[in-house]
């Protein structure tokens, strides 16, 4: 089985206030420039990309994404932004803590029989909606789960499920000096979400304890670990 015919990491999410500010963070944390990124027209962000080495998952990167003010999302006004991006609370932690860790997502091959698996557990992931935005290689082309309220689930340790096209960003990435070194979950409701992530095809265990993505990433800074702990 290939790798891209697996549940794995697809990528790590941090949120911005503004994309300029996700930019510097990104310089000063981690001690890289991010590569190019894009505009989401269905949800009225952008972003900036990093590779990331990792041998589990070696299509993984790192996004930086921020609510774009220059342009109103298409998808009807009722609905939210992905990634809780339009929730009070986390626009204000974004702007008194600066950019954190928010949330991660996975690929799966068939994102309609995972999202019908966690349907099965009493968990709606969200509808499946199809997106795509455009990039120097081409149109890049996914279906990705996303609530109508937007919310992350699980404070963010359940991730958002995502099926690409024929194209996946990370083709186009040049290695960044970014590694992935270890990555792990925790919240109060460990069995739940371990259920959960199971159901969707991924093996990462759970640790029951406060809400808490963590990543532990190798930088040209030295070992920098992200955590989503403000992000509750």
């Amino acid at each position: 089985m290939s790798a891209a015919a697996q549940a794995q990491l697809d990528h790590l999410v941090v949120a911005a206030r503004t994309l300029d500010e996700g930019v510097t963070w990104c310089e000063t944390t981690l001690g890289v420039a991010p590569g190019p990124g894009g505009e989401h027209a269905l949800f009225g962000t952008h972003n900036r990309l990093l590779r990331l080495h990792s041998e589990p998952a070696p299509r993984a990167y790192l996004e930086i994404i921020a609510i774009n003010p220059q342009t109103t999302p298409t998808r009807p006004a009722e609905l939210k932004r992905w990634f809780d991006l339009d929730d009070p609370a986390l626009q204000a932690r974004l702007a008194q803590h600066g950019p954190q860790l928010v949330h991660w997502v996975a690929s799966v091959p068939d994102i309609d029989a995972a999202t019908a698996q966690l349907h099965a557990l009493g968990l709606e992931r969200g509808r499946v909606l199809t997106a795509s935005r455009p990039s120097p290689q081409g149109l890049l082309q996914w279906r990705i789960s996303v609530r109508d309220d937007g919310q992350r689930l699980f404070n963010g340790a359940l991730p958002t499920l995502i099926q690409w096209g024929d194209a996946h960003p990370a083709r186009s990435l040049p290695p960044s000096g970014l590694a992935l070194h270890a990555l792990s979950v925790g919240h109060p409701e460990a069995r739940t979400l371990q259920a959960a992530l199971g159901a969707a095809g991924l093996d990462t265990p759970v640790v029951r304890g406060p809400t808490a993505l963590m990543a532990e990433l190798d930088t040209p800074r030295g070992r920098v670990t992200l955590s989503s702990a403000l992000a509750r």
